[in-house]
């Protein structure tokens, strides 16, 4: 195997898997899967890297603009439009770019990943400064448009993050954060949707959670800043009153009414048995961040 070009590489372990039975192909790929654990094991430094760099910029007022192509594109964009009802991030503060636009969703236009000057100028029309953060994803590290974006970034001072699956990538050499992720073979050569695609996901995924919850979107391990826009996501907001404060379900109620259905003033409020105004303060302090809100309210209080 070329450990340079681990993703079109022959999988030795599935040169008959075109002679098997529906059983033992399924049971194949799940034992296969086996390598993307480890090969993500050994990259979790880089990704925990990754997530500091973005705390800091975000902090900055920065945004965090993830590119790929394809299979690699698709999966940034699902990880970026699931931020806002999750973590209620502001619009465009987490944007996916995929080449071929937004009907590269639903069609195959992987012809566009060797479209450099789009990309160039996508991120020119969304105004990439020095304070954002850029990650490039493409389980080979070398795809034109993920490529190009990362040295644009780099050009205009911003930070650039990469996420692949070969090692010693371009797309790392150029980042200030490389992430290879290697999982060997696909076992169907190159097919990148496999186990890269479930790679890149998993990262995604690390990313922007451990992000929000270094930016005090989560309390203990529950959601407490998402979007109240649906009646199940409402239900959510009381139940998780309820089994953080201890109480009844109608006092949860009445409690999200008083604090104007913001479940992380609820919370304060209940807390330190405060009102509305200062729990929006001390949240406003703490820059939203409910744990550090409570504690320097009771550090000032006490």
């Amino acid at each position: 195997m070329n450990d340079l070009n681990v993703t079109e590489s022959v999988n030795v372990n599935s040169l008959t898997i075109d002679e098997m039975g529906s059983m033992n192909i399924v049971t194949l790929m799940l034992e296969e899967d086996r390598a993307i654990h480890q090969g993500i094991k050994q990259a979790l430094p880089n990704v925990a890297k990754a997530v500091d760099l973005i705390v800091e910029q975000w902090k900055l007022g920065g945004r965090v603009i993830v590119v790929g192509a394809g299979t690699s594109g698709r999966l940034g964009v699902l990880d970026a439009v699931e931020l806002g009802p999750t973590f209620s991030i502001e619009d465009n503060r987490w944007i996916g770019l995929i080449a071929g636009g937004k009907e590269a969703m639903w069609s195959p236009l992987e012809q566009h990943e060797d479209e450099i000057a789009i990309i160039e100028n996508e991120l020119r029309n969304h105004s990439l400064n020095k304070k954002d953060v850029v990650i490039g994803v493409s389980a080979s590290g070398s795809t034109p448009y993920s490529v190009s974006a990362i040295k644009y970034a780099k050009k205009l001072g911003a930070k650039a993050v990469s996420i692949s699956c070969n090692h010693n990538t371009i797309s790392s050499q150029l980042s200030d954060c490389g992430i290879e992720v290697i999982a060997g073979p696909e076992v169907i050569r190159g097919s990148t949707r496999l186990k890269a695609g479930t790679a890149q996901k998993i990262i995604l995924n690390m990313i922007s959670t451990a992000t929000m919850i270094q930016l005090g979107k989560v309390y203990q391990n529950q959601m407490v800043d998402m979007q109240l826009i649906n009646k199940k996501l409402v239900k959510r907001a009381e139940q998780t009153l309820m089994d953080l404060v201890n109480i009844s379900e109608n006092e949860a109620k009445d409690l999200m009414t008083k604090s104007n259905h913001d479940l992380k003033a609820a919370i304060f409020i209940n807390i330190t048995q405060t009102e509305l105004p200062l729990a929006k303060n001390y949240l406003e302090r703490e820059k939203g961040h409910l744990k550090n809100a409570i504690s320097s309210y009771f550090k000032e209080n006490s």
